[in-house]
């Protein structure tokens, strides 16, 4: 079987990227490594919701999602973000082929748990690995929007890294790539702040608890956590301006941070 890995970018991270990291992720593909792409997009959405004037809130991290709502996270990311992505690679020379979670019920979910308390926002139960593999056996780069639906329809806003975790579980890779604007876990050791090479799940939950970890990281981290309980050996935190980065991830190691069971 040939190389693969999941990939988890968020939207403003992708935009602000150099055109050498598409240019990296080809020649990738050329050597016969096959990622998927999994990404985000709230900044973006925020800013359409503003443009709307439609209000949201964030409970925990999570965007309360309304069907009004709902409408423009998969506008934003099912249409603009996933397009521009796709735009991007295929004009570094690769083969890419965007997708939303509801496409082929892709990303298959239910309501989180607190649903009345933040609406259609839902968690993961199945992925259809079937037609992942089928577009990487095709040489295609899938691009998959966080879009989840259930067996009644019903369409859910799904956090990013959490969706990029249960796809990265279900096609059972090893390793799980988040590309940040951010050289990995960073810890203040002697006055100065830097880039922990390894963590493991344990050593995540007390920085949670001590508040080391903070904001926007958090839903990363416990993805990557729950990510490495399911079939996915580490995964690795990189920031994506750092030049050669997804080729260091992927076979050489020394860059970013290293989430590992223990």
């Amino acid at each position: 079987m040939k190389e693969r890995f999941v990939m988890k970018c968020g939207g403003s991270t992708l935009a602000a990227l150099p055109a050498g990291f598409f240019e990296e992720l080809k020649s990738l593909q050329e050597s016969g490594v096959r990622p998927v792409i999994v990404h985000g997009g709230g900044p973006a959405i925020s800013d359409t919701l503003a443009k709307l004037g439609i209000e949201t809130g964030f409970v925990n991290g999570l965007r309360v999602t309304t069907e009004g709502v709902l409408d423009v996270v998969e506008m934003v990311l099912a249409g603009t973000i996933n397009k521009e992505i796709v735009r991007k690679i295929q004009g570094s020379g690769a083969r890419a082929l965007g997708l939303s979670g509801i496409d082929g019920k892709l990303i298959q979910a239910r309501p989180v748990a607190n649903s009345s308390e933040i609406g259609f926002v839902g968690e993961v139960t199945g992925v259809n690995a079937e037609v992942i593999e089928g577009i990487m056996a095709m040489d295609y780069i899938p691009v998959l929007a966080p879009v989840g639906i259930d067996d009644a329809g019903q369409r859910y806003n799904i956090n990013a890294d959490t969706a990029a975790g249960a796809v990265a579980s279900h096609l059972g890779v090893e390793r799980m790539i988040v590309v940040t604007d951010v050289p990995g876990i960073m810890r203040r050791i002697d006055g100065e702040l830097q880039v922990l090479p390894v963590v493991t799940v344990e050593e995540i939950e007390a920085m949670i608890e001590s508040g080391e970890i903070y904001g926007g990281m958090i839903p990363k981290v416990r993805a990557a956590v729950q990510c490495i309980t399911g079939r996915v050996r580490e995964v690795v935190i990189v920031s994506g301006s750092e030049p050669g980065v997804l080729t260091k991830a992927v076979r050489e190691g020394g860059v970013g941070t290293r989430i590992v069971q223990g």
